[in-house]
């Protein structure tokens, strides 16, 4: 019987090694592989046979192999993750904007899904999910012990149907339980709006293919309509999306050229520089929908409003635009994803999502488990509070701040108060947890009035 158990053993032995033989030459071709740790080979192997062998029920061996590769990604960091053929195609899905579920950009903590962000205007959002939000239960079957892409399975469905979360929340006693039904979402990641005349406002709701095509149709809309004195882009809760998408939009503000952000990683195709140039946001399309933009929309006075939901590509752009002194940017201190993760296809239908480098301004700061501190602090509400947020810092197995290893994180800047003209505006909800609605541009935005009244200053101050 042992002699059995060993040649089993053996065998798992090469299988295991075929297979990260194959991981490591199909998945990360070219570069030169590290040799493989055999003694923890065997050790897997032993684990492996004593499963398949004595386990109460039969387990199949391609599961078993699966939930190996997902637990090697998912115990790096809060990013990497192993995609089967479901989850490699809504990833494809997302990124072209439209999908069946309920609109939340998730992560895991603890073992549970965790809420970074409500995708504003979807089934969640109305619902009243928040950021941080910690899903302990999804209909009947608990969250613990789930992987990230079986639980984003599960949340997804056809539209018209139903699911039922339970949700733990920051400063409850009792769950939440919330039945939110499924909608087909269809995410408009660019909306605008001129709110009164000479002032502009638009909205990215997150980075996906298109985006910096269709702000550049926003945008030349928009001057249509007559001189713009101002803009404010709000990138609020965007929890960002691709990268080439906030190069873009970068570009349509900086001058050509400049420096966007960089990419530093261990591989040599990990360190690069991005630039505001059609050869960097350019994707599946030889025609440059910058080139044709307004000669207004580089000069024009601009704010950029952020917060903690602001997240990835957001915070690209927001660097961006703050290093080049192109736009002042007011909020609150975004998420702090400074990562980036690369898609590597293992099959024709499955691939690993993989953190391979992190990303930095212009001017060299890393904002990965830090964020973007705004220029100009201002609050969600008149009253100065804009409630707990989850950050990537709050993450297990965040990646540092590769700047700032061997000093303490530097300490946020002074908060500036904002220009406010009159009365505060009234928007300090009447119940605390009544379902949001959004509306764009809303009059009782507090902050988007005070980068309203931000750029009417500097018009004034431009004007003497």
């Amino acid at each position: 019987m042992r002699n059995k158990l060993q040649q089993a053993g053996l065998i798992v032995l090469g299988l295991v090694a075929g297979i990260f033989i194959s991981l490591n030459f199909s998945a990360i071709a070219q570069k030169e592989a590290s040799a493989l740790p055999i003694e923890e080979l065997r050790t897997f192997a032993d684990v492996f046979n004593a499963i398949k062998t004595g386990y109460v029920e039969p387990v199949e061996d391609k599961k078993l192999i699966t939930q190996a590769i997902s637990g090697m990604l998912t115990g790096l960091d809060p990013h990497s993750q192993y995609l089967d053929a479901d989850a490699f195609k809504d990833l494809q899905v997302n990124t072209q904007g439209e999908f069946g579920g309920l609109g939340i950009e998730v992560g895991m903590e603890d073992g549970f899904v965790k809420v970074i962000s409500p995708i504003e205007d979807t089934p969640a959002y109305r619902a009243g999910i928040k950021a941080g939000d910690l899903i302990v239960k999804l209909d009947d079957t608990p969250v613990k012990g789930m992987n990230l892409s079986d639980a984003v399975k599960r949340m997804r469905g056809k539209p018209k149907t139903q699911i039922t979360l339970t949700i733990a929340r920051k400063g409850e006693d009792k769950p939440i339980i919330v039945v939110i039904t499924r909608e087909v979402i269809k995410v408009q990641s660019v909306k605008s709006k001129v709110v009164e005349p000479g002032f502009a406002y638009v909205r990215l709701t997150q980075f996906q293919e298109d985006t910096a095509n269709k702000l550049a149709d926003h945008l030349g809309k928009i001057w249509k309509q007559g001189p713009v004195k101002g803009l404010v882009l709000d990138l609020r809760n965007d929890p960002g999306g691709l990268l080439h998408g906030a190069v873009g939009v970068s570009a349509a503000f900086l001058p050509p050229k400049v420096l966007v952000t960089s990419t530093d990683g261990r591989t040599e195709d990990a360190k690069r520089k991005y630039v505001a140039s059609p050869e960097d946001y350019l994707r599946g399309t030889r025609v440059d929908f910058l080139k044709d933009l307004p000669p207004g929309v580089k000069t024009v006075p601009m704010v950029v409003l952020v917060n903690g939901g602001s997240a990835s590509a957001s915070e690209i752009v927001a660097g961006a635009l703050q290093d080049h002194k192109r736009a002042v940017v007011m909020g609150t201190q975004t998420f702090g994803k400074g990562s980036v993760q690369t898609i590597l296809p293992l099959t024709s239908n499955t691939a690993i999502k993989l953190t391979t480098a992190r990303y930095y301004t212009p001017s060299g700061r890393s904002i990965q488990a830090k964020g973007i501190v705004p220029d100009i602090v201002v609050e969600e509400t008149a009253n100065g509070s804009s409630g707990p947020r989850l950050r990537e810092a709050d993450l297990e197995r965040h990646l540092e701040n590769d700047k700032e290893k061997d000093k303490e994180a530097a300490p946020p800047k002074p908060q500036t108060k904002a220009p406010t003209k009159g009365k505060p505006a009234k928007d300090e909800p009447e119940e605390e947890d009544k379902p949001p609605r959004f509306e764009i541009a809303s009059k009782n935005d507090y902050q988007l009035n005070q980068a309203l009244n931000l750029l009417k200053g500097l018009q004034i101050m431009q004007a003497k």
